[in-house]
């Protein structure tokens, strides 16, 4: 990093993530949740797990999408984030990016036909060709925002070369989407109940950051998926959760603290 990057001026830009989970196909009580690997060049979390997300573009609060969401409004949507408006965005861009990067669609046809969507609608998304309002608008299509739950925010901590503003929603799989990754933002995927996920991190096996950690710890006391979607459902105002980096004496990173850190309100 250069010696004269000023840490307050970083932009933070706003972005949404997506647990999807389903029963353990195990048939044990407990669920799966999937996760992706980034690749190792990315610009942000590199080699690291993560849930399905990214970016709020602009697109995702474009007025001819709200038509084509079930179950919640803008004004709905932005009073559940504490926002004034473009609250609807948030789930927007939390579908488009579950479909970019795990090819799981959340929507359904407005006249109950099964879902027939493929590859190349979601490259086409992907690489911008084709926007979520053109998809729903050709096939018709409905995305039910409503079973979609917010249930956790987290803001970057300053010192980062790259800031984000992003809100956490969880939704249970649509049956028959298995998912599986882009081979491009993302290398490898998998179900996983979250006690083996946090085993693995503890283990060193798999890289993640403090807020997919935390968020397994929440998923991993759920026996269903609708158990934790009904869960999240009730979760209201979810506090803001900023995390502060902890340096040494030359200025180089050395940690991250949390705000339930004990030394904390000293860093």
């Amino acid at each position: 990093m250069a010696d004269d990057f000023d840490p307050t001026t970083v932009p933070i830009r706003t972005a949404a993530t997506v647990m999807l989970v389903r029963d353990a196909v195990d048939g044990d009580p407990g669920v799966e949740v999937f996760m992706l690997r980034r690749v190792g060049n990315a610009s942000f979390a590199a080699g690291m797990y993560v849930f399905p997300g990214g970016r709020v573009d602009d697109a995702d609060g474009a007025a001819e999408i709200e038509p084509f969401c079930h179950g919640l409004d803008d004004a709905d949507a932005s009073r559940q984030l504490g926002l004034e408006s473009g609250g609807l965005a948030y789930w927007v861009a939390a579908i488009r990016e579950c479909f970019e990067e795990a090819g799981i669609l959340l929507a359904n046809p407005r006249d109950g036909s099964a879902l027939s969507v493929g590859d190349d609608d979601r490259h086409g998304v992907h690489d911008g060709t084709l926007s979520m309002v053109d998809l729903c608008r050709r096939d018709d299509l409905v995305l039910d925002v409503s079973t979609t739950q917010y249930v956790d925010h987290w803001l970057t901590p300053i010192g980062e070369a790259r800031r984000f503003d992003t809100r956490f929603f969880v939704t249970e799989t649509p049956p028959g989407q298995d998912g599986l990754h882009d081979d491009k933002e993302t290398t490898a995927s998998t179900w996983i109940r979250p006690s083996e996920a946090l085993r693995m991190q503890a283990d060193g096996e798999l890289v993640m950051m403090p807020p997919t950690i935390k968020n397994l710890r929440w998923l991993d006391g759920f026996d269903t998926a609708s158990a934790a979607v009904d869960a999240g459902e009730a979760i209201v105002d979810p506090i803001k959760i900023l995390p502060k980096t902890r340096f040494d004496d030359t200025g180089r990173m050395i940690g991250v603290v949390m705000p339930w850190d004990a030394d904390y309100d000293h860093v």
